[in-house]
């Protein structure tokens, strides 16, 4: 069997890529693509290629949108429980923690380094009740 006997079979029969015709049969790819083209059934094998790409890329598009509408709903979740976690904290029934107080207001405290600890900002003007230093 030639060469383009086994190119045209490849294409047609197993639905080869052009690419994978030309690094099985170690020809180039201008050669495989040369060769196919001459064949009379060019056409009509692209244009069904053509479809069954579109419908894949349809397929995979749902199943994306499907996966991100899902992720969104999760990240929502997650959101809400969070932003509850965070009320609680802050409500006038729970007192909250030095740690939980720097947390909510990261820009007011500076990292302290030598003494290993957060202290604020000294050039804030707070009240008497905000924790000056956080361990």
């Amino acid at each position: 069997m030639s060469n383009k006997e086994k190119i045209i079979d490849l294409f047609y029969s197993e639905h080869s890529k052009p690419v994978d015709i030309a690094l099985k049969l170690n020809v180039s790819n201008a050669y495989v693509s040369k060769v196919i083209k001459k064949d009379s059934r060019y056409h009509e094998e692209k244009n069904q290629r053509k479809q069954q790409n579109e419908l894949k890329h349809k397929e995979r598009t749902i199943e994306y949108m499907k996966l991100k509408q899902k992720s969104n709903k999760d990240s929502y979740e997650a959101l809400k429980a969070q932003l509850k976690q965070d009320a609680e904290k802050l409500s006038y029934y729970f007192d909250i923690s030095d740690r939980s107080f720097r947390k909510f207001n990261s820009s007011a405290y500076k990292y302290n380094a030598k003494k290993k600890r957060f202290e604020i900002d000294r050039k804030l003007t707070v009240s008497i009740d905000v924790p000056k230093v956080v361990y």
